[in-house]
């Protein structure tokens, strides 16, 4: 018989358990007044395939999302096994987040992170409430992708490299 721990309310617990499921890791970006606006997100997850949807949770705190969320289109990076610093650079709280990061824009505004394993061109569909999250649910509208590429891993709060059986 397994016995599991009760959920205590410490915020730590739940973090500890949720960074035992590796994520890839992927860059939410778009252009906001001509300028490139984005995030790092590794609660990124494939919803359906007719028609294409992907989600992302997002933290209700966030002072990115509502500058991309007012984007025609958001391009979705996937973030391939080098990209560790640029990830960084994505996630920081502070200074430009686009520093040192290579970046392109598609023709509707979306902004891709150079050399990821693939890139999604996206709308918003639909936005969920979620604890302390909000879900965005994504219409994907074009995509490439670069198979020969290797995905970033998250796992226990640190990055790392898939790894071939």
């Amino acid at each position: 018989m397994v016995e599991l721990e009760p959920v205590t309310g410490d915020p730590a617990q739940l973090k500890a358990a949720y960074g035992c499921f590796p994520s890839g890791v992927t860059a939410l970006c778009a252009l906001d007044g001509g300028e490139p606006a984005g995030m790092a997100a590794s609660a990124f997850t494939c919803v359906s395939i007719d028609p294409g949807l992907v989600s992302v949770c997002l933290r209700n705190g966030s002072s990115t999302w509502p500058r991309l969320r007012r984007a025609g289109r958001l391009g979705v990076s996937v973030l391939a096994e080098h990209h560790n610093e640029a990830c960084r650079a994505l996630s920081a709280k502070t200074g430009d987040r686009f520093a040192g990061v290579g970046w392109s824009t598609g023709a509707a505004g979306a902004v891709y992170v150079q050399d990821a394993v693939a890139w999604l061109e996206c709308s918003i569909a639909e936005e969920l409430p979620a604890g302390d999250h909000t879900i965005a649910l994504l219409a994907v509208h074009a995509l490439r992708i670069d198979p020969a590429r290797r995905p970033l891993i998250f796992h226990g709060s640190r990055f790392g490299r898939l790894v071939a059986a």
